[in-house]
């Protein structure tokens, strides 16, 4: 049996070491990263529209200006969670601010849709290697005690930044101009570039001796072609129809890099995904029910919109502010829950907040031509809470339960499953609406506001499914199992 080999946690500023507080430091650096990431998701809906008009270009085309962020996001993931457990988490969430900031200036001054579209991978690369690392860094700086609170607070830093966007993104380019909502990232990135170089610890990272840790490339390309084929499936297939040969041959493409992948990583040495962490039980439910929670939240937030502007007559100007609701709940809530489920475990809140969020999902399946906009507000709030109360505990059972060596590639997991979860939530929702209305011989512009009324109460329905099956996995969830640092490690300097 090999004794493991960790190296000691160092500090780059001794200021900071000092600190009883220490860990609050690096929690709120890593905040910052979130906040970015999940602003620059956001911010580019309301963006959208002026975009087309600069560079005359159709809907459809500028739409692949946020498809290719979040197909970038979900396809890497994993892949630099991975890496970060090789090589460190603090120099690759340093790397992925400067990336993040190169790409946003470089977006910023895209003179074409084709180089923004490449740029937006490019901030879209930076933005993975912050989200694939923040929670894993949270992780091994807090203590257990607190730990649930720290990943509330970094959970309502993601909401803060998904609330803020479109009413950021609004003022911005009504004052500057669309390419001010890239700009602004550079400033704000090279604050939080020079915070994480200050603050971060180097990582306490698990080696055996005898074992050499290389990276799996082949696995990687695997992986991130899978992904993006499904993911092309899915946007593409309530615009193309699921039955085309494009969206077909989309599935039939993610099917066969996934199985080849699953050989690649039972054959490697060090593989990108071991999945002997899907014995571990916390960490296999976190991760799907994180995922459901995800396609509740964001099947909500897509087509909620739709009823404000096509039923009860909202400008689009206002119908993204009036969904803020949703993540203001969870952000109010979040380090709250992580604070009693420090106390009382991740049962408890886990199985509470997914049933106040399917609840509320439900209440919005009584929706009518004449509804009172505060009822909207107040069920949307309740999804909100009901998902600040879930996702920590949630966040925190999975990361818990992870070994300290994998802490990295279980960080970029729990992220991949959010960003497979918001797809799949936009596309099922979507598809559900459209299959409705196409029942009654009517497409989505075309359609009285009986048929689109009916339309979204069976979407509610729909999504409420997820929310359903998320409670039921939680209520019949084991107890977390803990993989601290072993008394008899050896701590060396590196």
């Amino acid at each position: 049996m090999t004794t493991p080999t960790l190296t000691r946690y160092k500090f780059p500023l001794p200021f900071f070491r000092s600190k009883p507080n220490y860990h609050w430091y690096v929690v709120t650096t890593v905040c910052i990263g979130a906040f970015m990431a999940a602003l620059d998701g956001s911010i580019i809906t309301v963006a959208l529209p002026t975009i087309d008009h600069e560079f005359n270009v159709n809907i459809s085309e500028s739409a692949w200006v946020a498809l290719a962020y979040l197909l970038t996001l979900t396809a890497l993931l994993a892949m630099f969670g991975r890496l970060a457990d090789i090589v460190g988490r603090r120099p690759l969430y340093t790397i992925g601010f400067t990336i993040f900031i190169i790409g946003s200036a470089l977006c910023g001054a895209s003179p074409n849709l084709a180089l923004l579209i490449g740029f937006r991978v490019l901030q879209g690369i930076g933005a993975t290697m912050l989200q694939a690392n923040s929670v894993a860094i949270v992780t091994a700086a807090v203590p257990e005690k607190v730990r649930g609170k720290a990943i509330g607070i970094q959970g309502s830093a993601l909401a803060v930044g998904l609330s803020l966007g479109p009413a950021i993104g609004g003022i911005l380019i009504g004052i500057f101009g669309w390419r001010s909502i890239f700009y602004v990232n550079v400033p704000v990135g090279i604050i939080g570039t020079l915070l994480a170089f200050m603050i971060l610890p180097r990582d306490l990272i698990q080696k055996k001796s005898g074992v050499t840790t290389s990276f799996d490339f082949v696995g990687a390309f695997l992986l991130a072609v899978s992904l993006i084929a499904f993911l092309l499936g899915l946007n593409q297939g309530n615009d193309d129809g699921w039955t085309s040969p494009l969206i077909i041959g989309c599935f039939l493409i993610a099917a066969v890099f996934a199985t080849l992948f699953v050989f690649q990583e039972k054959r490697h040495q060090s593989p990108l995904i071991d999945f002997t962490l899907f014995t571990i039980e916390q960490l296999t439910w976190g991760n799907i029910t994180g995922s459901l929670s995800y396609g509740v939240m964001y099947g909500v937030l897509y087509i909620v919109p739709y009823f404000f502007e096509n039923v009860l007559h909202k400008p689009t100007s206002s119908s993204g502010i009036l969904t803020t609701p949703l993540p203001i709940g969870m952000m109010l809530i979040a380090p709250v829950a992580g604070k009693i489920a420090d106390k009382l475990g991740s049962k408890i809140p886990t199985v509470a907040g997914m049933t106040i969020a399917t609840v509320g999902t439900l209440s919005l399946v009584f929706v009518h031509a004449v509804t009172n906009l505060i009822y909207m507000i107040i069920a949307l709030f309740f999804i909100g809470l009901g998902m600040g109360i879930f996702t920590p505990p949630n966040n925190s059972s999975v990361m818990g339960s992870t070994p300290r060596d994998q802490l990295g590639v279980s960080s970029g997991m729990l992220n991949m499953s959010r960003s497979l979860g918001q797809s799949i939530g936009i596309a099922y929702a979507f598809a559900i609406f459209q299959g409705v209305i196409m029942t009654y011989h009517f497409t989505p512009e075309n359609a009285p506001v009986g048929s689109l009324i009916i339309g979204f109460r069976w979407t509610f329905i729909g999504v409420s499914v997820f929310g359903i099956a998320a409670v039921l996995i939680s209520l019949f969830r084991g107890n977390v199992q803990r993989h601290d640092l072993p008394d008899e490690a050896k701590i060396i300097d590196v």
